[in-house]
């Protein structure tokens, strides 16, 4: 049933595409659904100044954004990589995805990441680091729809952490969605909107290890289904001191000023303050 929707909406144009996941978005917001309560928690917590009328409108902008993160999935999926490319109306930055240098992408839940992992495949192969589901039927559709051409993927755990190595070994660039909830082991707690997050300590500690540069890489979404912007952004989150936890900090501050620019457009169903 899963793989039934996500090939119905692969064949949408994308305008119609995200006016369908619009729809699920309000759904999820008048239907006081899970969805719904968990965004609206973090949204509380993350922007207490903002006045009661305008988090409910932050609320309903990030659940139709996460309605059309919904749709756009079969639309990136079952569409193939060029598909996807001719979507992305203009790139900022995409000059530094170049040369051999050890690479880090550090990709938020912010926009369109799947879309993000398959452009930048094209300019450079890219190893992935992705959380696996549960369900063993639905992990495996998702790493064959997912890991194509230049673009590879490697499960969180130990496994994957050596893919990753062997990855810059190969000159590929490495990618990582950085505010995923880690668990208490791999991670530390870091300020994320004045808030204490649990936040994984992996790339900072294989930026360092590795001497790679950081950019920082999304892909916000445009009005109307008028296609992405594919921003590409070095930024600096190894610390002075070179202690983890700052360097942490550095990250989470990073990810925090993107946010700020569309906050509507990050995952806010994710339970980031988790733990």
């Amino acid at each position: 049933m899963i793989e039934f929707f996500l090939k119905l909406f692969s064949i949408m144009p994308l305008k119609l595409n995200h006016w369908v996941g619009t729809l699920i978005g309000r759904l999820l917001y008048l239907s006081n659904s899970q969805s719904e309560q968990v965004v609206r928690k973090n949204i509380e917590i993350c922007f207490p100044n903002l006045t009661k009328a305008q988090q409910q409108d932050l609320i309903k902008k990030s659940l139709i954004e996460a309605g059309k993160g919904l749709s756009e999935s079969g639309f990136v999926w079952f569409n193939s990589f060029k598909h996807n490319a001719k979507h992305i109306v203009k790139t900022k930055g995409a000059q530094y995805l170049q040369g051999d240098e050890n690479t880090i992408l550090l990709v938020p839940h912010f926009g369109c990441w799947e879309i993000t992992a398959r452009v930048v495949s094209l300019h450079r192969p890219t190893t992935f680091m992705y959380k696996e589901l549960q369900d063993k039927k639905q992990n495996a559709l998702l790493l064959s729809l997912r890991e194509q051409q230049d673009l590879y993927m490697a499960a969180a755990n130990k496994k994957g952490v050596l893919k990753l190595q062997r990855a810059f070994k190969d000159k590929q660039l490495i990618a990582i969605l950085p505010d995923q909830y880690p668990g208490e082991k791999g991670s530390v707690v870091s300020p994320f909107f004045g808030q204490n997050a649990q936040t994984m300590t992996l790339l900072v500690k294989l930026a360092r290890k590795n001497k790679a540069k950081v950019l920082m890489a999304w892909a916000a979404r445009l009005d109307k289904g008028k296609g992405y912007e594919l921003n590409i952004k070095p930024v600096n989150i190894l610390s002075s001191t070179g202690r983890v936890e700052d360097d942490v900090a550095l990250m989470n501050q990073a990810i925090e000023q993107l946010v700020k620019t569309k906050p509507e457009q990050y995952l806010w169903n994710y339970k980031r303050f988790k733990g």
